[in-house]
């Protein structure tokens, strides 16, 4: 049986293939960075540590697809088709105009079927919403939420420049237009227990959302969060891996069944932390410890969803 709904599985029954992403620099920025909500960006950001070698905003779009075609055709032999994800900062913190002309850029490479849009659940609108809508009719669009966390408290200290009622409109507003909506959500960040992020499970199911990523947080050399750490480390919840195997099935047991899980924890190279706490572990590694440890638990995505 399968024991968690797994995005790649829903992109291969809804499509017939695997779509691989191919990770995009577009050039955009944040508004919690240029001053907009605030400057530095969010505490636990640098996003060099989040993207591909390929992927730089001095290169053109379609040379970042070629480059990222060539690069993920060595690690998925059977893909043929692709998805632009426009990942970098915030990919709707931008002019009408400037969005379409990024995202049809991307759409004229003859084997990109779609795009993903990494953003801001404060850089949305009804116009480019309704844009993004109209360009679903005609390919595949998805729209990718970092909401982080549910609790506000939470967001103000990471300099999130949004509360979680602003994730809320931003995620029914896009999903009442028909278009598939992700959220992202990262574990451990500060003065969060382990039962306030399980906590989260009802509020998270509650969202129209077509799929979700969580990933542990990671302290990324020279930022905000990893000197917050090394001070006051009584603030962080820390998992080995075995227990963050565990914890995600207690996550994933109190989630609604028809959720798609896309991701259940993230990597950075080695380069851009200070030590890798649990090695060099890949998570196709951490999916497979994950599907034996459902397996040996006998539990299941949403078991105990009806309960809440």
């Amino acid at each position: 049986m399968d024991r968690y709904t797994s995005y790649v599985g829903y992109f291969k029954e809804k499509y017939g293939e695997r779509l691989q992403k191919l990770v995009l620099d577009a050039g955009f920025t944040c508004p919690n960075r240029d001053g907009t909500v605030g400057t530095g960006g969010c505490a636990y950001c640098d996003n060099a540590a989040f993207h591909p070698s390929y992927s730089t905003p001095g290169k053109s779009i379609l040379q970042q697809i070629d480059e990222g075609i060539g690069f993920h055709k060595v690690r998925y032999r059977n893909a043929s088709k692709y998805l632009a994800y426009f990942q970098s900062y915030s990919n709707t913190y931008a002019p009408l105009e400037v969005l379409r002309q990024r995202y049809e850029e991307a759409l004229l490479h003859p084997e990109v079927v779609g795009i993903v849009v990494g953003t801001r659940p404060d850089c949305v609108d009804e116009e480019k919403l309704d844009y993004l809508a109209d360009l679903a009719k005609r390919h595949v669009v998805v729209v990718e939420y970092g909401i982080e966390s549910c609790y506000d408290e939470t967001l103000s200290h990471i300099n999130r420049g949004h509360d979680f009622e602003c994730a809320r409109r931003a995620v029914e507003m896009t999903a009442a237009r028909g278009i598939d909506v992700g959220a992202h959500f990262i574990l451990g960040l500060p003065f969060e227990t382990r039962e306030m992020m399980l906590d989260q499970c009802a509020l998270i199911s509650s969202l129209p959302l077509r799929s979700v990523k969580f990933h542990q947080l990671q302290l990324v050399k020279g930022t905000r969060i990893e000197k917050e750490a090394a001070e006051h480390p009584d603030r962080f919840a820390t998992f080995t891996l075995d227990e963050y195997i565990d914890f995600i099935i207690d996550i994933l047991e109190r989630l609604r069944p028809d959720l798609c899980i896309e991701r259940v924890a993230g990597e950075v190279p080695p380069r851009f932390v200070e030590h890798t706490r649990w090695g060099l572990v890949r998570n196709f590694q951490i999916l497979q410890m994950l599907e034996k440890r459902l397996e040996e638990r006998d539990t299941w995505q949403g078991r105990l969803y009806e309960n809440q």
